[in-house]
């Protein structure tokens, strides 16, 4: 049996966490069904198949060789049967290519075969009859993998490798994929499957075809060679999953990576296009876009892939956390590329997917919805969570619930009070998601075309990026309103953003109001630090006062980067008058773009050449950056370098204008 492992090759798998909001589609339940079916006799069959495949060469040992120039074989049929015992192995499927027969006393005799991955050659446009080429209406697997096996008869019996190549152009999926996508295959799930993403593509498609994708895409990266695009395509020459990222998302992540949010709220909607962002706050508490996706098959390897290939585009920098929806797939496909990376559940969601799944409740309980929120929201530690929820269970009677049952055993995934060690970039706990999700539900839908869809998607893109400049500038040129007389409030407003100062203005203010007690000395002094007359709320903080640097039970600056008030009444009652350099984090800072970031220029450079317009962009950007900030200061700066400006894009359009004529260019001194 021939193989192909597409990384799509394999079933949508079910949630175990999550139970989704929306009924599934009818060729989801056939594919349930169909997965249930399988008597365990019929599984051992095909499960004995599995391994006769992969057993396919004679003897024991062969199963782990690799092939090898010289390597020799009884017949053709043994050669094929190794290398696709091979292939099966690292997860590629083969064909034959070539084969070469002569004429020997009369009779044809085979002299010659070559095994090739699927993935070899490019396909070929027919010529119609008025001499046009042939439009295809399908994308080709094809991306001229070279990979590839050659064996040649030198007697009767005797076969030998003359041409080996073992390298592959693409990704292949991992060895312990192939078992489950053979059971797959021979079980007859894999057919259903198949169904169920024809089906999801008819309805992103309609009649066409990803062709119109596949052109936008080109022209995209026509016009900026910095845009990023990956299509995955199955063994049947059919989408299954698309990524893109244009030159200004791949350069944010630079700035802003640090914390991302996968976002996939079309999974809340049966009717909204399968599509997918990699989103992430930038220096304004801004939404910015680092990368989208239409998710037509929503497999584990599916969602690998997509990561992966992220990740590619992103110059391979991991973020320091990731926040998704919740699934199998998805926590498994997460757990796999992203093993360093803090992996949390979108509270909002789960809040969200409990006024339905507690409807019931919720309607003999009124106040239990709030309770819920206060409880999750509020806890500043684990006990006091841990208090707060069963005490809620108690007084409603809940300790049964099947619900609360499965929030509550992965609470170490979504609940703030266990997640206090990690960065989220987080200044507001649900605005950017419900801002998200209300773009979403308005614009894609299925009855919009795709070339719609792309079209509202350049335009939200660009209102963000022109959103982002303006409070660049408006950071830049307006002095924020002061409530005290610290020297630190003053330094603060002349480091952060607008947006950011306002969040720190607001804890310094409350810190006046704290109050810090010593209760035990060391190299980091402990102290008790809380509000005038609430001994209730008391927080635990260490303070290194040679170092200035302090640690609050609180947890806020390790989560949002900000410092919380607890830190800044200890640093005011202990005499620290300006904010400590290592306190503040340079991406929420109006500098935050500035200068150029080391680490991940160096990982452009790596993956692109020195004439990249992509580095262009970033170099240019970096000094606009300084630019605009000297000339923001005063009023003649300003008129100064909007000359300077003027000047300068007009020989730019004067040096495109002759290039566009042919003439010889040049471009003179400002």
């Amino acid at each position: 049996m021939e193989h192909s492992s597409s990384e799509d090759d394999e079933l949508v798998e079910d949630y175990l966490d999550f139970e989704d909001d929306i009924k599934a589609s009818d060729v989801n339940h056939q594919h349930e069904e169909a997965a249930t079916s399988v008597a365990s006799s019929n599984m051992a069959l095909v499960e004995q198949a599995i391994e006769n495949e992969l057993l396919a060469a004679d003897d024991g040992d062969a199963k782990n060789q690799v092939p090898c120039l010289g390597m020799e074989f009884e017949s053709d049929t043994v050669a094929r049967a190794f290398y696709n015992a091979y292939a099966l192995r690292l997860g590629f499927g083969i064909r034959v290519a070539r084969s070469r027969s002569e004429r020997r006393k009369g009779v044809e005799v085979m002299v010659m075969k070559r095994f090739v991955c699927l993935k070899e050659g490019h396909h070929k446009k027919k010529v119609t009859e008025n001499g046009t080429k042939k439009k295809r209406k399908r994308l080709s697997i094809r991306d001229g993998c070279p990979a590839m096996m050659e064996v040649v008869r030198r007697g009767p019996e005797k076969w030998v490798v003359t041409k080996l190549v073992l390298e592959h152009t693409h990704m292949v999926v991992s060895p312990e994929r192939v078992r489950e996508i053979q059971l797959s295959r021979l079980s007859g799930k894999d057919r259903e499957h198949q169904d169920f993403l024809k089906e999801m593509r008819r309805r992103l498609f309609g009649e066409g075809d990803a062709q119109v994708l596949l052109e936008y895409f080109k022209r995209m990266q026509a016009e900026n060679a910095g845009f990023f695009y990956a299509m995955q395509v199955d063994n049947r020459n059919c989408l299954t999953n698309v990524l893109w990222a244009d030159a200004k998302a791949r350069l944010s992540y630079n700035y802003f990576g640090d914390a991302v949010t996968f976002d996939t709220t079309y999974r809340q909607n049966k009717n909204m296009i399968p599509f997918a962002a990699f989103t992430g706050l930038n220096h304004h508490g801004q939404t910015v876009v680092f990368g989208c996706a239409l998710m037509i098959d929503k497999t584990e390897s599916s969602f690998a892939w997509l990561f992966e290939t992220w990740l590619t585009a992103m110059f391979g920098r991991h973020p320091l956390s990731i926040t998704t929806d919740q699934g199998k797939a998805l926590a498994s496909a997460v757990a796999k590329v992203f093993p360093d990376t803090c992996h949390r559940l979108c509270r909002w969601r789960v809040l969200s997917r409990c006024k339905k799944k507690l409807s019931d409740v919720y309607r003999r309980h009124p106040t239990l919805h709030d309770e819920l929120k206060t409880c999750i929201n509020d806890s500043t530690t684990v006990e006091t969570f841990e208090v707060y929820w069963r005490k809620i269970l108690d007084k409603y009677n809940l300790r049964e619930n099947s619900w609360l049952q499965i929030l509550y055993n992965i609470r170490h995934r979504w609940v703030p009070a266990y997640l206090r060690d990690s960065f989220f970039a987080e200044l507001s706990t649900t605005s950017r998601v419900e801002s998200m999700n209300r773009f979403y539900r308005r614009n894609f839908v299925r009855e919009s075309s795709l070339q719609m869809f792309i079209a509202k998607f350049d335009q939200e893109m660009d209102n963000g990026y022109e959103k982002e400049a303006q409070e660049d500038c408006a950071s830049l040129s307006t002095q924020p309103i002061l409530k005290t007389d610290s020297p630190m409030e003053k330094q603060a407003a002349s480091i952060y953003t607008r947006t950011v100062f306002e969040k720190f203005q607001a804890e310094l203010v409350e810190a006046l109001n704290h109050y810090a007690v010593k209760i035990q000395d060391g190299s980091m002094i402990k102290y008790s630090v809380g509000r005038d007359g609430d001994a209730h709320n008391q927080y635990i903080v260490f303070f290194d006062e040679p170092e200035k640097k302090a640690y609050c039970s609180c947890c806020k600056y390790e989560v949002s980067g900000i410092l919380c008030r607890h830190v800044l009444g200890l640093f005011l009652a202990c005499g620290t008058i300006l904010l400590p350099e290592h306190c503040i984090l340079k991406r929420w800072t109006k500098k935050a773009k500035s200068d150029s970031v080391g680490h991940e220029i160096e990982l452009e450079v790596q993956n692109y050449s020195q004439d990249s317009p992509i580095l262009w962009y970033n170099d240019l950007l970096h000094y606009t950056m300084k630019f605009a900030e000297r000339g923001a200061t005063s009023s003649e700066a300003y008129k100064i370098a909007k000359d300077m400006l003027q000047k300068v894009f007009a020989q730019i359009i004067s040096y495109e204008e002759n290039v566009a004529e042919g003439m010889p260019h040049h471009v003179g001194k400002v």
